[in-house]
């Protein structure tokens, strides 16, 4: 059974790992030649925002890419979950929005690459709520570390008939 998710698990994995590049071939390609054919678009800018789009493609490639055993072809390990929320999630989210950036920098020039903004603001939104979580665990230690100091020492009975 546990070999059966891993599987399943490994094709998934192998399948949006080649969608992913795939379409970022596909992407890249059409901006670089639409640059040097039709019109002309800042390659520094490209550039630049098409970095973290790299280094995401990269380590959810490097982590995500199952591994097979070079003799037997048994599978090693499955990778981890690229459906997973979180971290991964954002990945997938930083590099569709930079296809999106490029395709509106084709359709309407350099202004497109202001969609890319949308990257930073929503790692600062998500960023704001895990302040937030924080605050709040913070508080709730502060107020349990309060209920325990007020309540009366418990002590034996001589103690207590003493007192």
């Amino acid at each position: 059974m546990a070999q059966k998710a891993k599987k399943d698990r490994a094709k998934s994995n192998t399948a949006a790992l080649n969608n992913l590049h795939i379409g970022s071939l596909t992407v890249h390609a059409l901006f670089l030649a639409f640059h040097f054919l039709l019109r002309s678009r800042s390659l520094l800018a490209y550039g630049l925002l098409s970095v973290p789009s790299f280094v995401c493609e990269y380590v959810l490639e490097s982590s995500g890419r199952p591994k097979y055993d070079a003799t037997t072809k048994a599978l090693k390990s499955s990778g981890e979950d690229l459906a997973a929320a979180g971290l991964t999630e954002y990945m997938f989210d930083v590099i569709w929005i930079t296809w999106a950036s490029i395709i509106s920098v084709m359709l309407f020039g350099n202004w497109g690459w202001l969609l890319w903004a949308v990257v930073p603001g929503y790692g600062l939104y998500l960023g704001s709520g895990l302040l937030g979580m924080g605050r709040q665990l913070a508080g709730m230690q502060g107020a349990t570390q309060a209920n325990t100091e007020a309540a009366p020492a418990q002590g034996n009975r001589r103690s207590r008939r003493a007192a």
